[in-house]
């Protein structure tokens, strides 16, 4: 069976293409940070997501290995998205959402990721009152995703897995599930 690793920077959209495309495709939709929260809950470590940060940057590291081989092992039954960040932008720089070790035991099969234009990107975040999010100018959401599109590539070069970029531009979402539904099939 497939394991695809999904991406998008807020505001992408990604979250919205995935549960379209999910609607006819036999896929189980894996968020990798609720894999994590839930094997931090069973070691007694955490109670929610918030304490998660708090955790020794080894623990944490435990945790992101122990959450790749269970989606790994889920992937042996069923074709696997794996719903996750490339990159996450930290005030110190941009941290790779998914190390080395994380990208050994998950290994795999493709990327896709999801990105719109910074302008439409910029539009949704402002419109989405359900969030509090960081302000970015159009250069740093642009930034993001072209770190999203190296971290991609890099992980891709690590593991033999391809890369797709899908397309979500405003009022064209039918457009876009329907790619990723080809990509796949």
């Amino acid at each position: 069976m497939k394991v695809v690793v999904v991406a998008g920077i807020p505001g992408s959209g990604s979250t919205t293409v995935l549960e379209n495309t999910l609607r006819e495709l036999d896929y189980l939709n894996v968020n990798y940070g609720d894999v994590m929260l839930e094997i931090a809950r069973e070691r007694g470590l955490v109670e929610n997501r918030d304490q998660m940060r708090t955790l020794e940057p080894g623990v944490q590291k435990e945790i992101q290995r122990a959450a790749a081989k269970s989606i790994r092992e889920r992937s042996l039954e069923n074709n696997i998205i794996v719903d996750t960040h490339c990159t996450i932008k930290t005030p110190a720089g941009f941290l790779p959402g998914l190390p080395v070790w994380v990208l050994e035991e998950l290994e795999p099969d493709m990327f896709v990721l999801v990105e719109a234009d910074p302008e439409e990107i910029f539009t949704r975040r402002i419109s989405d009152t359900s969030r509090n999010r960081d302000m970015e100018s159009l250069q740093e959401i642009d930034l993001h995703q072209q770190m999203n599109r190296a971290a991609a590539m890099a992980y891709a070069t690590l593991t033999g897995a391809t890369v797709k970029i899908v397309k979500n531009h405003n009022n064209q979402l039918e457009s876009a599930v329907s790619e990723m539904k080809n990509i796949l099939e």
